[in-house]
């Protein structure tokens, strides 16, 4: 739990008292390669901080095709925030392409920190206001770019993923096929 905790208390100070009710209100989910966080057709009811490994958001297009929006990595907040908070059915899937570790508040034991914990609601926000800057620094890039131009931006910004998840999945990132990245990636060594 020191990681929660470290991580928490970035955002703001809490006091012993308050950490230990945080500490007890979380669980650890461990999540192996491919299994779900969250699911599209389903109302979120977790609020996760990866601790270990990668998860995509993805989503299905009208043509039945899979596309990753996103990828979020340790040290981050995974939370349909939106659909979580309204109690509503998302659109978009949460999935481990790693095995992951995450700490893990139900909606339940969420809402009784916001109402048990002075200044809870003020971290809360913080948290989720960095998460929602991350995720827009994340999306795709713009389609302007090249196919090439798009990869190296990728290997520039996230120098870390790239050998960590599937090629498929990095091509639909970058809104490309996986044999135009394998041509890129050919290219480029």
């Amino acid at each position: 739990m020191k990681e929660l905790t470290e991580y928490i208390l970035q955002f703001g100070n809490l006091n012993k008292q308050q950490i230990d009710l945080i500490e007890r209100k979380t669980t650890v989910l461990e999540l192996k390669k491919g299994e779900y966080f969250s699911e599209a057709g389903k109302i979120p009811q977790q609020v996760g901080i990866i601790v270990e490994g990668i998860l995509r958001v993805c989503y299905y297009n009208n043509k039945g095709e899979e596309i990753t929006r996103y990828f979020i990595d340790e040290n981050h907040l995974v939370v349909d925030i939106k659909n979580f908070e309204a109690n509503t059915e998302s659109a978009e899937y949460v999935q481990a392409i790693t095995d992951c570790k995450l700490f893990v508040f139900s909606k339940q034991a969420w809402e009784e920190l916001l109402n048990t914990i002075v200044g809870w609601d003020a971290i809360v926000n913080k948290i989720i206001k960095k998460a929602l800057i991350i995720k827009l620094e994340r999306r795709s890039p713009l389609i302007e770019q090249d196919a090439t131009a798009r990869y190296l931006a990728f290997l520039k910004k996230y120098p870390k993923l790239t050998n960590r998840i599937p090629l498929s999945y990095l091509a639909s990132y970058l809104g490309i096929t996986q044999s135009t990245l394998s041509r890129v990636r050919k290219n480029l060594n």
